[in-house]
């Protein structure tokens, strides 16, 4: 009869074996990332020009980071698109989900009508259609509300070389239209996700809840506000992180508009030296890193979020 090695029998009681001592569960592929991941490293400790490629797509260069001049142009357009449109998918999507779970029939389709359209349509091609299309004829609009935040921001630039940092200053509004209406379409294309996300969460609390809320003499935004919407949050959690982190990717779409983020810089170099393969696998790996370190950040607020709840 074949003993199955996985098993011990202590008292009576069969105990399966660990799982990280069955060669079996081992995470293989984890070796691999690993590998290859070191492999990336050491070329960019060797080879001149897979080290120049990297810098160029971060925006950034040896010598000005070890002079003080903080720049990473690259990067800081990319996690900023990535952010800003995310911040503006959180609140349409919060605003749709509250419409698409409203008794109100004309909230309710008109939410409705929104998420089954912008759902329908590729991200690219909204990015497009807002930047040639919506986003001409409300440029006075968007350029008064982005010189207040140019303000703002330069506000810390002028701190920060107070104390001795050689940080340019933010870009002209006028030399940013692009990367704002990246911004807006990336937010407005997710926001139709962030919907549905909200609604299921909403709707996965039991009746009762809302019962209770209405027992207790609370309004309707009350009852959101304190009851309905920190436990659906909570829930829907790992859907929210999810997409942000997707975000963080589609953010390299705003390349077609001309935005020097880290994916348009890294078309700009690999057509001056041609060496395609180099540039875009470090491209790939800094994007890589990005998306493995918002997952940690990520899963860390769930569980400090369960926490909370649990205490």
């Amino acid at each position: 009869m074949a003993v199955d090695a996985s098993r011990a029998v202590v008292g009576g009681n069969v105990l399966q074996k660990a799982s990280w001592q069955r060669p079996s569960q081992w995470p293989w592929w984890l070796f691999g990332a690993i590998g290859l991941g070191l492999y990336l490293v050491l070329l960019l400790f060797t080879d001149t020009e897979t080290r120049s490629s990297f810098w160029y797509m971060l925006g950034q260069t040896p010598d000005g980071l070890r002079g003080g001049q903080i720049v990473f142009k690259g990067i800081v357009i990319t996690l900023t698109i990535a952010i800003s449109g995310y911040a503006l998918a959180m609140v349409l999507g919060l605003i749709l989900g509250l419409m698409r779970t409203s008794s109100n029939p004309v909230l309710y389709n008109i939410a409705s009508f929104y998420v089954e359209i912008i759902r329908g349509v590729p991200m690219l091609v909204l990015l497009l259609y807002v930047a040639f299309v919506l986003a001409p004829p409300l440029t006075p609009i968007f350029a008064g509300i982005a010189n207040i935040f140019v303000g703002v921001g330069n506000l810390f630039v002028w701190l920060l070389q107070l104390f001795g940092f050689a940080v340019a200053p933010f870009t002209p509004v006028a030399t940013m239209a692009s990367h704002w209406r990246a911004m807006i379409a990336l937010g407005l294309g997710y926001a139709a996700f962030e919907a549905e996300i909200f609604r299921a969460g909403i709707q996965s609390i039991e009746r009762g809840q809302h019962e209770a809320a209405k027992a207790l003499g609370l309004s309707y935004f009350q009852t959101m506000r304190f009851v309905i919407l920190p436990q659906a949050i909570r829930r829907v959690l790992p859907a929210l992180g999810n997409d942000f982190i997707a975000m963080v990717k589609d953010s390299s779409l705003a390349s077609v508009l001309g935005v020097q983020d880290m994916t348009q810089l890294a078309k700009l170099i690999a057509a001056g030296n041609f060496l395609y393969m180099q540039t875009l696998t470090m491209l790939a790996f800094i994007y890589l890193i990005m998306v493995v370190l918002l997952t940690r950040l990520v899963r860390w607020m769930e569980q400090r979020l369960q926490e909370v709840y649990v205490r």
